[in-house]
């Protein structure tokens, strides 16, 4: 009796929500326009004086939002391993009209650093308002070519732990300030992209650990997601920062062209929305038609994929030290640029970091 009701459900409940939604859309469209209108109005937070931790704040987006939290007159703790270069934009910050910004060295892949920087913050300010995370690392490789998974580790710690670890540590001071969490989310997390499935796996399992933790704080805390499509920051440009300042960058004819959006326009939207106590921010987003293929006709999705793959010519790699050659059908040049760097994992090395 169940399977008979389980397969009668099958067949009514995906066309009857189609349905549903196309006919209440209108409505909800002018639903979530007024609750725009409405926070931009009357509830949008004014930062002036807050204090706001940025991780991943020495290039990319992470940069950009200080920038943004700058303009709002907010009091910056800027976070990552480049201290130097967290210097330069703590200055620029200032000249923008930042309150106050101070830096420090750290690696949001280990909860001491994270304790550390949270708890300076406060000593320092007395409080936390806004916890932002937006080290990520990126990955250009196929699957099965890799030979060496020292390297799969590293993508997960930095895209999952470096972002649950600071949460964890600022948490409490959140709950004190009925702050709120950014996080530096992407459309990977729900949308298949070839060449990034340790990415986007990651991404997947922050945003779903971002839901839940929602849930658990209800409105002592609030938590705003940002989802990117394609950004033109040093992770699509193919950037990848180790520990101490070692740089690799591959540069390849990639096998789809994508134009990535301006940085600069996805950071003053997260800080805008973060600022309204929007729950989610996407940039750009027309990518949520995808989402309706990804629920309901899959197999479109996946063909459309191969498609566009299949008609750039052969595969190419991005890879160094995966038992294979650097290229199959095509050219590249591999550039190092190192200053006294750890040893290098034995394989693939080409992912890019946002810090």
């Amino acid at each position: 009796m169940m399977d008979l009701v389980t397969s009668f459900l099958n067949l009514v409940v995906p066309p009857a929500t189609m349905m549903m939604l196309a006919f209440s859309w209108p409505a909800l469209c002018f639903i979530n326009a007024c609750e725009w209108v409405y926070n931009t109005l009357y509830t949008i937070e004014d930062m002036n004086g807050k204090v706001v931790i940025i991780t991943g704040a020495s290039s990319g987006i992470g940069e950009q939002i200080a920038y943004e939290y700058a303009k709002r007159r907010a009091n910056l703790v800027l976070v990552a391993r480049r201290e130097q270069r967290l210097r330069a934009i703590s200055e620029k910050a200032r000249y923008l009209g930042a309150n106050s910004a101070i830096v420090i060295a750290a690696d949001v892949v280990k909860e001491d650093d994270c304790r550390r920087f949270v708890n300076e913050t406060v000593n320092f300010y007395g409080r936390v308002d806004h916890l932002v995370n937006a080290a990520s690392l990126g990955h250009t490789f196929y699957f099965d070519e890799v030979t060496d998974s020292s390297v799969f580790p590293i993508l997960l710690d930095i895209n999952f732990w470096g972002n649950v670890y600071p949460t964890f540590v600022a948490l409490p001071y959140l709950h004190q300030s009925n702050g709120r969490v950014i996080v530096n989310a992407s459309v990977e997390n729900w949308l298949p992209l070839p060449r990034m499935s340790l990415y986007a796996a990651a991404k997947a399992a922050l945003v779903n650990f971002y839901e839940t933790l929602r849930l658990e704080v209800n409105n002592d805390v609030g938590i705003t997601i940002a989802t990117h499509g394609w950004i033109g920051g040093e992770m699509t440009r193919g950037k990848f920062m180790l520990e101490e300042g070692a740089e690799m960058q591959w540069k390849e004819e990639r096998e789809v062209q994508a134009s990535g959006g301006p940085v600069e326009e996805f950071a003053r939207l997260i800080v805008s929305g973060a600022c309204r106590g929007d729950a989610y921010v996407k940039y750009p987003s027309w990518h949520d038609t995808f989402l309706l293929f990804r629920v309901f006709a899959p197999n479109v999705l996946n063909w459309s994929f191969r498609l566009l793959l299949s008609t750039h010519g052969t595969r190419r790699t991005s890879m160094v030290g995966v038992g294979k050659p650097i290229t199959e059908g095509g050219t590249g040049r591999y550039l190092m640029e190192t200053t006294s760097p750890r040893k290098l994992p034995a394989g693939p090395i080409t992912f890019s970091k946002t810090e």
